[in-house]
């Protein structure tokens, strides 16, 4: 239940960036074509985070330690193109146009995702 939650976490934090972030767009005929869309994407940002991520802080760890963690949100910003691609190849309709925007948006997913999962108490064991 608890994995269900957090991928309508991060699909809200991503309908959010697609409402702020000019060159973050969903393109559906419908709303709930959107809302699948952005749960079809919020899945495959999430396996991308959970596979790829670490194997980055691993062997990017210098690089965290050199700008003192914000190479992190490099990181965030190119699995989020990452995404786009893959969601692309599916012929979802959403897309990240570029690295700033895909920057500005992961920053923004980040924020809405820790904020939300503090309000509902996703990371309490």
């Amino acid at each position: 239940m608890k994995i269900i939650i957090k991928i309508l976490v991060v699909a809200a934090a991503l309908w959010a960036a697609t409402r702020v972030i000019p060159g973050i767009t969903v393109s559906g005929a419908t709303t709930t074509a959107s809302v699948g869309t952005l749960i079809a994407v919020a899945l495959i940002f999430g396996i991308i985070n959970a596979v790829l991520k670490p194997i980055i802080k691993t062997f990017g760890c210098a690089f965290y330690v050199l700008t003192l963690g914000l190479f992190a949100l490099v990181v965030n910003a190119l699995l989020l193109l990452l995404t786009s691609w893959i969601a692309e190849q599916l012929d979802l309709p959403f897309h990240v146009s570029g690295f700033w925007a895909a920057f500005l948006g992961a920053i923004l997913v980040g924020v809405i995702t820790w904020i939300l999962d503090m309000l509902l108490g996703l990371n309490d064991d």
